[in-house]
């Protein structure tokens, strides 16, 4: 196919990410990264041009939060761009998908949302795993990894300078999934969380650590560890980002007999591994929008086979 054409919007860890992920795709040129703030990237693009932009492009890697940066950009830039977000607020994904299909009908374009490892990659095997197993039961485990959400949350604790909090399956949850139980498992059963938090000076460690065991929504749910360390010990043992995780399903066939299948992953880096795969479904937006199509699209609706640099054709002999 014909070289893609890619600007990323934002420079986090995410679009850090998504630059090294279209260095080593040969079928991609990156062409611009699109900020709010002033970049030192020779490729530095302000984001209030970003409209001068929507004939030299083929697609958009959007880049920001869930929270408050994709619920507006999404929208605003489908209508103009082909675009891949990796919106992960589950419970609004239908929501934003309405909007953002709205948008890119009427732009002509196409928008695939949600990508990444969970949404994304964890939702195909979910609900791959229940088509093949529909009598029996699915559960996703998350970890050991760090939620860069709750380390978030950690940091905004009064008294909290900053942190890092690791989200941790249990063992003994996993094996009884993997035995064949099917169990019915609580939010406390499935998971710990450990939190390495550096206090302020002066902070009372016995108020944080209160604030942070019962924060709502966060670890209130969960048996949840805090340990205080310094500064430099937080650098030094936690500077990296590393994530994973597990889909399961137990269940049986129509004559009793029981299976297991699982889909897991562990990596060393989360947003370098989620842009990864955001990159791939670039690849198959553009090629979407090639053939005449435009709306929004999530994983559930785009074949696998559109994902690879290779033709169908060679996949057929390779790969089936």
């Amino acid at each position: 196919m014909n070289q893609i054409h890619v600007g990323i919007v934002g420079y986090g860890n995410l679009g850090r990410g998504a630059e090294a992920a279209i260095s080593i795709s040969p079928d991609m040129e990156l062409k611009a990264v699109f900020s709010r703030r002033e970049l030192d990237h020779p490729l530095y693009a302000p984001m209030d041009g970003i409209l001068a932009w929507k004939e030299k492009l083929d697609v958009l890697i959007l880049c920001g939060g869930s929270a408050t940066d994709l619920p507006v950009q999404g929208p605003e830039l489908a209508e103009h761009f082909t675009i891949v977000d990796s919106f992960d607020t589950h419970a609004r994904i239908p929501e934003y998908h309405a909007t953002v299909d709205g948008a890119a009908g009427k732009g002509g374009k196409i928008a695939v949302i949600s990508t990444g490892w969970d949404p994304g990659l964890f939702s195909i095997m979910r609900v791959l795993f229940e088509a093949v197993l529909p009598q029996g039961k699915e559960y996703t485990f998350w970890g050991r990894g760090v939620s860069q959400g709750h380390s978030d949350a950690i940091r905004r604790v009064p008294g909290v300078r900053d942190g890092r909090q690791y989200t941790i399956p249990s063992d003994a949850a996993l094996e009884q999934v993997r035995g064949g139980g099917n169990p019915d498992l609580s939010t406390r059963e499935k998971h710990t969380r450990v939190c390495y938090v550096v206090l302020e000076d002066g902070a009372d460690a016995a108020v944080v650590e209160s604030a942070i065991v019962n924060m709502p929504n966060y670890f209130a749910d969960y048996d949840t560890t805090v340990n205080f360390i310094s500064q430099e010990e937080l650098e030094r043992d936690h500077a990296g980002l590393p994530h994973g995780g597990f889909v399961l399903r137990s269940g049986e066939t129509a004559h009793g007999n029981k299976h297991l299948v699982e889909f897991g992953i562990k990596l060393d880096s989360n947003p370098e591994f989620t842009s990864s795969v955001l990159i791939a479904y670039a690849r198959a937006a553009v090629r979407l929008f090639r053939r005449g199509e435009s709306g929004a699209r999530t994983v559930f609706d785009i074949p696998v086979g559109l994902l690879s640099q290779h033709s169908a054709e060679d996949l057929r002999k390779a790969a089936l």
